[in-house]
């Protein structure tokens, strides 16, 4: 089922701030001293959580990594700090 599509309006006060609204701070999870990101595409802001932003990241670097069956990314990039560890 697609989720609806709904806007919450808040204003910027005189410093700048905005008041995230209660609703979309529970959709998504947002707690006091959570970190969130802010994306602006086209003249569209998006309120992005970490854990949303990470998971784009990992979404665009998987286009560029060759998946192999086995093969351990994070096991390459260890040996290779410990071999340019070694050498100093």
């Amino acid at each position: 089922m697609a989720q609806q599509s709904k806007i919450t309006w808040t204003k910027v006060d005189p410093q700048g701030r905005v008041v995230i609204p209660v609703e979309v701070r529970n959709e998504l999870g947002i707690e006091p001293g959570k970190a969130i990101g802010f994306l602006v595409e086209d003249g569209v802001v998006q309120l992005l959580t970490v854990s949303l932003g990470v998971k784009r990241a990992q979404e665009i670097a998987a286009k560029y990594i060759k998946r192999e069956p086995g093969r351990s990314l994070v096991d390459e990039f260890i040996a290779e700090r410990r071999a340019e560890a070694a050498r100093e």
